[in-house]
Parts: C-alpha cells; sequence; structure tokens
C-alpha cells in the first residue's frame, strides 16, 4: 500500500513517481490520447453500474441517465484553464480511490517503465497497457481532482488530488450524485484542450461509437450507434459511401463495401473498403496502411497493421470486436490469440468475397485486378503459402481472350482433350508478346497461352508450378512435347529450304558471329512463322531470375541461350545461299546480330534496345543500295 500521513497525504511509490516524471516532463505526438483513456474508463464505469443495476435495484441515483459529460471552464478564479469530465456510473468510495489511484498501477508501472526505456516504442501506443492509462492526464494536467461517490447509497463522497508530484490527498467531498468527476487543471502548453471544438474532435476520432452518449457542454458529439453494428439490410449505399468519405475524405466511391458480421469464433462486426484506386488522394486522411481496430465500440487503433498481411494493406475500414481487451492496442499485438485469430477471419472474409465477385461479376472484377491484381501477385510473391487462396483470383490475358480477361478456371474448361498442361508466356508487354515466336507451334494447334507481361510476373513465375492438377509450363522450354495436341499443319511441299551443307555453313556462321553469348544454334523443330527463338538450356540458370535482375539492374549480364533457327524460314533460306555463295558479304553478321537482338527484346531480356538502332540504319542502308544497284543492272 502507499504511504499514509495524518493530514490525509499518502506516498506515491517510486515507479509511479518515475512514471508521472516521464509524463509531465516529455511532449508526446499524440497527447488526445488523455481523453481516449478517461472516457473508456468512464465507459466501463457505466457498463459496470448498468450490470450491477441488473440485480441491485438498491442504487444510488437509478433513474440517472447512463452519459458522459465534458465540460470547460476557461473563466475560473485561479485564472487557468480548466476540463471536467463526468459520469453517472458505477463510482468509488474514498478506499476505492486510493487504491485504484495509488496503488494498483505500481506492478504495471514498473513494467511500462522497462518498456518505455527504448526510444523505439511511441509511448501513446503502450500507455494502456499496463493499467496505467488513467496517469496519461498529467501529460496535459497541472493538477487533477478525481471526486467520486459510489452506487451505494450510504457512501460518502471523497476526493483524489495530484499535481503529479511524489504525493497524492485524500479529501471528504461534496457530491450528491452517482460516478466520478475527473477535474482537470491544464497546464499552460496544453491550453489548446480547453476548447469545446477541439474535445469534440478527439471524441470523434477515438470515442465516436462508445454506447453511451458523450455530451460536450449541450451538444451530444458521439455518433453512438456504429454503421457497423446495424444490420446489413438496415444500411443503404449511401450510409456506405458517406461513411467511407467521412473516414478517408476520398470522395470517389469505393470500388467494393465488404460488410460482415460473426459471433463465432470471435464476435466480430466490421464494415471494409476496397478505394477505387490503390493510389490514395491528396486529401485522403488516412495517409498509412491498416484498419481502425475498435473494442466495445472504443478506437483502440488507428491504423492496425496486424490484421491483415502487407499485400492487404489496400484495404480499408473499421472492426470492433468485444473479444478484444481495451488495453489490446498497447500490447504486443502479433503475439495476442484474439488477434491472430481475428486477423485469420477478416483476411478470409475478404479473399471469401472477392472470390464471389470474381465469379459473378466481371467488369467490377476486371477493374479491381487492374488497380490490385499487382497486390495479389506481391502476396504469392511473399507469401508463397497463399497459393491455393490466391491462384483462383488471378486473372490473365491470353492468345485468346483479346481484351478480355480469364482465370485459370476458364483456362482448363477451354483446353483441349488431349491437353493436359496449362502454357504461358513471359515479356515486357502485351504487344510484344504477342509477336513471341515461342507461340508458333501453339498457334499452330490451336492451343491457349496466357501472356504473363507485369514484371512482378519474373516473381511468381516459379511459383506457378500447377493448378487443378495440371502443370504450368513456360513456353520456351527447351523440350516441347505438343505432337499428340491439336492439328499441326504439315509443311508445304513446295518450301525451299536450303541444301544441308548450305544450312550447316549458315549454323556455323551464328557460332562463329554469336560467340560465347549463345549456348548451342540448332535447327528448331516448332517455329513455322519466325526465323528464329531463344531457348533456355536445360542446366542453365533460373530464367526468371535472369529477368528479374534486369528489371533491377543488380549487375545484369544477358543470359546465354540456345539460337533456334527456322530452316523453312524465307529469311534463313536467303542467308544460307549468301553464306554459301557470298561468305563475304557484310550483310550476313548484320542479319545474324539483329535476328538475336530481336529475340532478346520479344524474350524481355535486352537491356537497353536503342543501341540496335545504328545496326539497323546500316541494314537500311544495305537495302536501299542493293535496290538501286538492281534498277541500274535491270
Amino acid at each position: 500500500m502507499t504511504d499514509s500521513m495524518d493530514d490525509g497525504t499518502y506516498e506515491f511509490k517510486a515507479e509511479i513517481n518515475q512514471l508521472l516524471d516521464i509524463l509531465i516532463h516529455s511532449l508526446y505526438k499524440e497527447r488526445d490520447i488523455f481523453l481516449r483513456e478517461l472516457v473508456s474508463n468512464a465507459s466501463d464505469a457505466l457498463t459496470r453500474v448498468q450490470f450491477e443495476m441488473l440485480t441491485n435495484q438498491e442504487v444510488l441515483d437509478p433513474e440517472a441517465e447512463l452519459a458522459i459529460r465534458i465540460s470547460v471552464d476557461t473563466e475560473s478564479e485561479d485564472g487557468k484553464k480548466h476540463i471536467v469530465i463526468k459520469d453517472s456510473g458505477i463510482g468509488m468510495e474514498e478506499s476505492e480511490l486510493i487504491y485504484n489511484l495509488g496503488t494498483i498501477a505500481q506492478s504495471g508501472a514498473r513494467e511500462f517503465l522497462a518498456e518505455v526505456s527504448t526510444d523505439e516504442v511511441d509511448i501513446t501506443d503502450v500507455i494502456g497497457q499496463f493499467g496505467v492509462g488513467f496517469y496519461s492526464v498529467f501529460m496535459v494536467a497541472e493538477e487533477i481532482r478525481v471526486i467520486s461517490r459510489s452506487f451505494r447509497k450510504d457512501s460518502a463522497a471523497a476526493a483524489w488530488i495530484s499535481d503529479g508530484g511524489q504525493e497524492f490527498r485524500i479529501e471528504a467531498a461534496d457530491k450528491i450524485d452517482r460516478g466520478t468527476e475527473i477535474h482537470i487543471t491544464l497546464r499552460a502548453d496544453a491550453a489548446e484542450y480547453a476548447d469545446p471544438w477541439a474535445l469534440k474532435q478527439i471524441v470523434k476520432k477515438y470515442s465516436d461509437f462508445v454506447s453511451y452518449p458523450i455530451y460536450v457542454g449541450e451538444e451530444q458529439a458521439n455518433q453512438q450507434l456504429p454503421l457497423w453494428r446495424k444490420a446489413v439490410s438496415d444500411v443503404t449505399p449511401e450510409e456506405y459511401n458517406q461513411f467511407y468519405q467521412q473516414m478517408t475524405m476520398d470522395f470517389q466511391e469505393p470500388l467494393m463495401v465488404i460488410p460482415f458480421s460473426s459471433d463465432a469464433p470471435l464476435h466480430v462486426r466490421a464494415i471494409l473498403y476496397i478505394p477505387s484506386s490503390r493510389e490514395k488522394s491528396v486529401l485522403n486522411l488516412r495517409k498509412e496502411p491498416g484498419i481502425m481496430l475498435y473494442s466495445h465500440n472504443v478506437m483502440i487503433q488507428e491504423y492496425s497493421q496486424d490484421l491483415l498481411p502487407n499485400w492487404l494493406g489496400f484495404v480499408d475500414g473499421v472492426v470492433d470486436s468485444e473479444d478484444l481487451p481495451l488495453n489490446v492496442s498497447r500490447e504486443s499485438i502479433q503475439n495476442t490469440r484474439i488477434i491472430r485469430q481475428l486477423a485469420k477471419t477478416i483476411r478470409k472474409r475478404i479473399l471469401r468475397e472477392l472470390q464471389k465477385i470474381g465469379d459473378q461479376d466481371d467488369e467490377l472484377f476486371g477493374k479491381f485486378w487492374r488497380h490490385y491484381g499487382r497486390a495479389l501477385k506481391e502476396g504469392l510473391a511473399t507469401e508463397p503459402t497463399a497459393k491455393d487462396e490466391l491462384l483462383p483470383l488471378f486473372r490473365f490475358y491470353s492468345s485468346k481472350s483479346g481484351t478480355n480477361l480469364i482465370t485459370l478456371g476458364k483456362y482448363v474448361d477451354n483446353m483441349a482433350d488431349e491437353q493436359t498442361d496449362i502454357y504461358y508466356v513471359l515479356g515486357d508487354d502485351l504487344d510484344t508478346i504477342a509477336f513471341s515466336p515461342h507461340l508458333d507451334p501453339f498457334t499452330e494447334r490451336d492451343i491457349e497461352v496466357l501472356y504473363l507481361a507485369d514484371p512482378l510476373d519474373s516473381f511468381i513465375a516459379p511459383l506457378l508450378t500447377e493448378y487443378d492438377g495440371k502443370k504450368l509450363i513456360n513456353v520456351d522450354a527447351p523440350e516441347l512435347q505438343l505432337t499428340a495436341i491439336g492439328n499441326e499443319r504439315e509443311k508445304q511441299a513446295d518450301v525451299d529450304r536450303p541444301s544441308d551443307a548450305d544450312f550447316n555453313r549458315f549454323v556455323g556462321r551464328c557460332v562463329t558471329t554469336l560467340g560465347n553469348r549463345i549456348t548451342e544454334v540448332r535447327q528448331s523443330k516448332v517455329l513455322r512463322n519466325s526465323a528464329v527463338r531463344l531457348v533456355s538450356p536445360e542446366d542453365g540458370p533460373d530464367r526468371e531470375i535472369q529477368r528479374l535482375r534486369r528489371y533491377m539492374d543488380e549487375e545484369y549480364k544477358i543470359p546465354a541461350r540456345i539460337f533456334e533457327v527456322n530452316r523453312d524460314h524465307p529469311l534463313i533460306t536467303d542467308l544460307s545461299k549468301m553464306v554459301a555463295f557470298h561468305p563475304a558479304d557484310r550483310l550476313i553478321d548484320l542479319a545474324i546480330e539483329q535476328l538475336y537482338e530481336n529475340a532478346l527484346v520479344v524474350e524481355g531480356l535486352h537491356p537497353n534496345p536503342a543501341t540496335m538502332l545504328p545496326r539497323i540504319q546500316q541494314l537500311m542502308e544495305f537495302a536501299v543500295e542493293r535496290s538501286l544497284g538492281s534498277d541500274e543492272e535491270e
């Protein structure tokens, strides 16, 4: 217990002295929380007396309104500014004042001091954890006078007085009604709190949905009945949009609204929003990611980042759970079992709603994917174990989809009976991918190929191993097995193919021209309309990692690949003849270089396509020169 003196003065324990010294002599970025803590305490007191009256009719002032009242006095006799926070709650007797305000925080104070001994901890986030929330009032108060009278009819009123020093006093008090009054004499540097408008804004921010009315002066400052506690059928779309705009100052309608409630395994009431764009407006009030977390209608965290993974950080909204203690925001939340269960519930619900919208509304989900598809890809890249949750939400363009997006499920539905695998192609953009030589055998056989044109696709491609029991295969695989699928068009009999000797000479010329930039030159078994393609060697380094290095400018070096040549292509036929009959012609090497770099561009592996421009100009000059020479001969 605290040490008592004969005149009603008591000494705080050493730890509480140290605690008060920190609060009084330090500046904090959010001193507003003192009002949140006092209102929360008042709300608890009202709940306790409400519960008491269920079984006990012998209480003081049974007809008194259960409410919290905040008033301001700027013209007191001492010339200082004052705030009074009054409730009609359970109240306290003298012994309870001594115990609750003088000693109960002793052990908690010691732990609190240990917690805030590092500069990395924001005191406003941990202040309520150890039962010291009441003392946050000393961040703004020069002196505190707590006057209280218990709900018991025969109780006497008492006052607890402290200036934040080493002692507090207990006195008799005149108070005829039930409840507690906290009289705050404001410090000079906290005079802004003697403003009813400022107090209303703090109530609105932190305590708007406390179950009891909070009056500032004569005006009720809190909304009291939260929108998320109403039945979904009782809330209009306009009300959801209005609440979103009040919360964010984003005057674009949200793309999606996800209201839900659950009573098992936790009591949860929530309204979640997906904004119309991932890029926040400059007017948006919510600059940081995170959900507003409430407990018993009291906001305990404005930006809770423990409820959703980073890749769902674009979700805004409110979550309220009665299973959470009011001091949860000042605990190590990520280690709280309830928070982990709550996070699991919310995440599951969001993904389920997205899946439902994806199944029912292609247009709306298409808008979502264009804004937030990359976020889901980030989710797969950073959390591979979420693959089963995320892949059904993924959307792709393909060689057959045109301007429409398709799902992996839709791709599987469209597969031919004899097709057993899902095929995809990587590239820099959709236009470039459409010209990929890797598509030749698939176009020939009428096989659909998914287009992966986002830089993030290179991160996730190694994770796209299978879906619905079917393998996902990159079309640049060195040995494609497609002969049993579709109807491959037979080669035209009149194709002017180079002889074996001429073709072999051309292959040798490619080897000497390209050198160690390639691992091998070989005749292609799959190309039809394209002259060449680059293929990853079987034992080569991971091709997606090579692409990533280019994006990240991480000492990028063009990877050596197999150079496959289409022997039936007219350009290869002509070049083979040139090697046979005009081996010194400079056009040969220029053409081989250009074919190689064209393939690099299509693959998305060229570090700087602009370096091709001088060679392209040379090729144009050769073409013009030879065309003019041909005209002169004629």
